[in-house]
């Protein structure tokens, strides 16, 4: 087991053009796992999420709903928090980059970073996409297009202030050397070559987008909106002396989508190092959600919202897909009939049968539910807990499946439902405090699920030091079935 610690998680901050469709809930979910994991383990956690709100891909957006920015940003805005909270996300703050609070923090990040002498005047030109709010080499471009959305490139020659990214090669590259958790096993290579390649200056303002942080030394110019966006993970905790910087930073995970890895591995840890801050312990990329082998967004005309899914198949049974579907770094394809077919063969013929069978013996029987165990050896918890720390969700639900199955596979060699007396006593002691016991490790994936189990245990959900058998002290009481299979 992993010594108790403090835990800081953050999200991607995600942009306000559009509503949350299933690939933010992806992420956001797979980020609150990591979080409720932690805090079952007596962690003490801060889990962040929120909206980036400035840029030309909002000014845009804005204007084609005939809104100003602000007000568009305020309404997306709110469709994302409804979203999390009918998902059941447990963050424990939401930063817009519009508030006062991050402005403020921003403000004096550059203006730390410009005494150094690392932000000089210049003028830029070279290639810009729109949608993803990045620029690209000549030698980058694919087919003349955005070599991460395919769409096409615009042209950009202006006045600007750069970022003196290029001084940071060797500190980078020691500094992924000496830390070798800070980047992802899928993506380090790639990361550690581009700036093996050579790094070039970043521009970090605009004098043509004005929906964005005005820059402290020019009037004229605005920050590019991914130098500001990066500051909110410690805008959000205060920075420089708020109690959540002191407490919580560096941050243990920034979960991320792999597209937007170059901006938090490189560039981000640039920037603190030029503002002498501590960089982040772990920079985590994520893989794609497809549908039908495409990313999703508004233009692709492919975007599911996660509550009409949610409200279709259920919270719990969506988060649990996520997660059992693909490991965290790989690409998945998200499909109805995938997500059907993991409802009816695992949710409801597994763990729903185990409960519902399990509570219909104990009803039966009635007597005390004492034995010796004998369940309990099918219980890694310290593996598990490894496995999560590893950020390996998808092997750590594989692991508590197992449990599950086993439970079932108890069930029938012991032919509980022939069984009668002291004997059937203990069999039932096992599975209600297996099932006791897969309720606390199942709670990070499937919350509601997890306390409704508990109260037809009579328990309330532990943490992982309760995952041992002892005396059962609840009162069992059964309900309908966990899950209906979808016909």
């Amino acid at each position: 087991m992993i010594a108790l610690a403090k835990f800081y998680i953050t999200t991607p901050i995600y942009y306000v053009n559009d509503k949350p469709h299933i690939g933010h809930a992806f992420a956001t979910i797979a980020a609150d796992v990591l979080a409720r994991w932690h805090r079952i383990r007596g962690d003490e956690v801060f889990f962040l999420t929120g909206t980036d709100e400035h840029g030309s891909k909002i000014e845009k957006a804005a204007k084609a709903a005939g809104m100003d920015p602000k007000s568009f940003a305020d309404k997306v805005v709110g469709n994302f928090k409804t979203a999390w909270d009918v998902l059941g996300i447990s963050n424990d703050d939401f930063i817009r980059t519009t508030e006062e609070r991050h402005i403020k923090v921003v403000t004096a990040v550059i203006r730390r970073i410009f005494d150094t002498g690392d932000i000089y005047k210049g003028q830029y030109e070279g290639w810009y996409c729109v949608s993803d709010e990045a620029f690209f080499t000549e030698l980058q471009l694919v087919d003349g297009k955005c070599p991460t959305c395919g769409k096409p490139v615009t042209k950009v020659k202006e006045d600007t202030y750069f970022f003196k990214l290029s001084g940071y090669q060797k500190r980078l590259l020691e500094f992924y050397k000496e830390n070798p958790e800070f980047l992802g096993r899928r993506y380090r290579n790639e990361i550690i070559n581009r700036v093996k390649g050579g790094l070039n200056d970043l521009s970090v303002t605009r004098t043509t987008v004005k929906w964005a942080v005005p820059f402290p030394f020019d009037k004229d110019h605005y920050l590019y909106v991914w130098f500001d966006a990066l500051i909110n993970y410690i805008s959000a905790l205060g920075w420089p002396n708020g109690k959540g910087f002191k407490t919580f930073w560096p941050a243990d995970v920034h979960f991320v989508g792999k597209e937007i890895n170059w901006f938090h591995s490189v560039i981000w840890p640039a920037m603190l190092f030029s503002a002498g801050i501590e960089p982040p312990k772990r920079v985590y990329a994520s893989g794609w959600l497809t549908v039908n082998g495409q990313k999703m967004g508004k233009s692709m005309g492919n975007a599911i919202d996660p509550i009409d899914l949610s409200k279709k198949y259920s919270v719990d049974a969506l988060r649990y897909f996520f997660i059992r579907e693909k490991p965290l770094e790989d690409d998945g394809d998200f499909s109805e009939a995938a997500l059907i077919e993991r409802i009816n063969n695992e949710l409801v013929a597994d763990l729903g049968n185990l409960v519902y069978r399990t509570f219909t013996l104990v009803e039966k029987y009635g007597g005390e539910l004492e034995g010796r165990p004998e369940l309990d050896k099918v219980f890694d918890t310290g593996k598990i807990d490894e496995l999560v720390g590893k950020m390996d969700l998808y092997n750590a639900l594989n692991e508590i499946w197992a449990c599950i199955k086993a439970a079932n596979k108890y069930i029938n060699d012991k032919e509980a439902w022939k069984l009668k007396g002291d004997v059937l006593g203990n069999v039932l002691y096992n599975l209600v405090e297996a099932i006791r016991v897969m309720s606390i490790l199942l709670y990070p994936f499937m919350p509601a699920t997890a306390e409704k189990i508990n109260e037809q245990l009579g328990t309330k959900i532990g943490t992982l030091k309760d995952c041992k058998f002892g005396p059962f002290k609840g009162s069992v009481r059964k309900g309908d079935y966990l899950f209906k299979k979808i016909l």
